[in-house]
């Protein structure tokens, strides 16, 4: 933040998936859901 060091929190996600069953790509866009749901829980309950 503008140069500054900032505490703030950080988890990771992985994801573990048949390449044979499932494409990266579309592995990918569902651990980008599951990162958009954790970020912001809301949206994601309003798109129900």
């Amino acid at each position: 933040m503008d140069g500054q060091v900032a505490v703030r929190k950080v988890t990771e996600l992985t994801l573990a998936f048949d390449h044979r069953v499932c494409d990266g790509e579309t592995a990918a866009g569902f651990l980008r859901y599951v990162a958009d749901a954790i970020e912001n829980p809301g949206t994601v309950l309003a798109d129900l």
